[in-house]
């Protein structure tokens, strides 16, 4: 399938070309059922119906807050039908998360499964509940046939605001316009998507990680093929079953795939390309992967704030593992230094980027934005990483260190600085420091250093457990250490660097 040759065009409006031309194809599979393209593009036209009926709009927001289903896909859909922009929210945070993410994001209409009845929604929300069975959601949607009222979307209206954390009560929420995702859509026609495209999705609906791989797959009229729970070796009997071409994966998934004792008896010959994102990925297991699993494999650097990606077609540039690629086509990556300003070839540092796909900001919160923004002496605006790399003699980015001391566990950003004001709430705990270390299952897992108060007896297993009572399940601290006192610089800076080279070499 060609793309429009306009400017710019909805994925809604894409769905429903779909479903004109191919009613009968497949669309998405989940388990037992699956749906053509004319059942997703009704069942989305009911749920726009169903949020313009109650007000919804242009300007407005609507969440999601659930398992992954057939169902969930469509909610997605048809809240961009309705001119609103969609909310993913992750139903593994606490309860005081979401409803703060919800809070911060405006959201009035919420769609979600039982995990979301704890939650305390902010007052102003209308919940409707989603389900296993498709008849939940079907008793609040108008009857079959009902067409919303048609919306002409703008590309500068939000597409979905992503959050990227919100523990310490604070959740910065990132705004993705229509034209970064339109953006996104038109860059992966090179990676072949099309109507013969069938797509595993194994990643959870709220994540960035998902989007980039689900939203093409629907633009140019393929079949995602959705698994709510990854489990390598089921994962590994779909993909053979429905004759997989395209998958994204996070690192942590690669690795179990690749652990697993049978993976080389699955027929996965029909695959054409992989992708990787979200976290390190280690150029050993690439090479595992390059070796045992027919089809290319991509890897993409970037941030879910957009700006400029950089991308590792790894099957093309077997030598080049140890970095994540050049920058992609019309991006400009740049390295500053801690002055701000540009540095000359050569040098190492700071990775700033700008594309045609950036974020318009983070939800009412323009201190960060400004935080998040560099602009260059031709008063080009760029967005900072965070990452400390350098560009080798063939300009492929090497990442060196995080500036930031996000941790990346199974693909999922961790703010150390988020668990630290938690472990500081406990009575008996004086210092605390988190950070990011090895982990053969996950890729990075959290470590927390702690100094008990004078005269506290608190044993370290039961402050860890503590801690991940109140945090969501992707933030949980996997070992904590009590110590007399933390490491810092002459100006008083904890050394975290110092605490994970003790840690990794088994001083604990």
């Amino acid at each position: 399938m060609t793309l429009p040759e306009s400017d710019f065009e909805s994925l809604p409006a894409l769905v429903a070309q779909h479903a004109r031309q191919r009613p009968a194809a497949p669309a998405l599979v989940c388990g037992e059922r699956r749906w053509c393209w004319r059942e997703l593009d009704e069942r989305a036209d009911r749920i726009a119906a169903l949020l313009q009926a109650r007000g919804l709009g242009p300007g407005d927001t609507a969440a999601l807050c659930g398992a992954t289903s057939l169902d969930a896909v469509a909610v997605f859909i048809g809240i961009l039908r309705a001119g609103a922009a969609a909310v993913p929210l992750a139903p593994g945070s606490t309860p005081a998360q979401l409803a703060a993410m919800a809070a911060d994001a405006g959201v009035r209409v919420l769609f979600g499964d039982a995990l979301a009845d704890a939650v305390p929604w902010p007052e102003a929300v209308q919940r409707i509940a989603l389900g296993d069975d498709p008849a939940v959601l079907d008793a609040a949607l108008p009857p079959a046939g009902t067409r919303p009222r048609p919306v002409a979307i703008d590309p500068a209206w939000p597409f979905n605001i992503i959050y990227s954390s919100g523990t310490t009560g604070v959740p910065k929420g990132i705004v993705q316009p229509h034209a970064m995702r339109w953006a996104h859509i038109r860059r992966a026609g090179a990676s072949g998507y099309g109507t013969g495209t069938v797509t595993m999705i194994a990643t959870p609906l709220y994540s960035n990680t998902t989007l980039v791989c689900l939203i093409p797959t629907l633009a140019y009229g393929g079949c995602a093929v959705l698994c709510p729970k990854f489990d390598a070796r089921g994962y590994l009997e779909l993909a053979q079953a429905h004759r997989a071409t395209h998958t994204m994966l996070v690192p942590v998934q690669y690795r179990r795939l690749m652990d697993l004792p049978e993976f080389d008896a699955y027929d996965l010959s029909r695959f054409q390309q992989k992708f990787c994102t979200s976290a390190p990925f280690h150029d050993e297991l690439k090479a595992a992967v390059l070796a045992r699993w027919p089809g290319g494999l991509t890897e993409y650097y970037g941030l879910t704030e957009g700006g400029g990606t950089c991308i590792l077609q790894a099957h093309l540039h077997p030598t080049k593992l140890h970095t994540v690629g050049p920058p992609a086509e019309g991006h400009d990556i740049r390295l500053i230094g801690e002055d701000g300003r540009e540095l000359p070839p050569g040098s190492t540092g700071e990775i700033v980027g700008r594309s045609p796909g950036m974020m318009t900001g983070y939800h009412g919160r323009p201190d960060l934005t400004r935080d998040a923004e560099w602009f260059s002496p031709e008063g080009q605006r760029f967005l900072r990483t965070g990452d400390i790399g350098r560009f080798d003699e063939d300009g492929f980015l090497v990442l060196m260190d995080r500036r930031k001391d996000m941790v990346i566990s199974g693909g999922f950003n961790i703010y150390p600085s988020d668990l630290e004001a938690v472990l500081r709430q406990h009575p008996e705990v004086a210092d605390a420091a988190v950070v990011g270390v090895a982990s053969r299952e996950w890729g990075e897992t959290p470590v927390a250093f702690c100094v008990r108060r004078e005269g506290s007896t608190l044993e370290a297993e039961a402050l860890r457990q503590w801690l991940n009572a109140q945090v969501g399940k992707t933030q949980r601290l996997s070992a904590l250490q009590l110590l007399p006192e933390l490491p810092r610089s002459a100006i008083g800076k904890v050394l975290k660097r110092e605490l994970r080279a003790a840690w990794e070499a088994g001083i604990h």
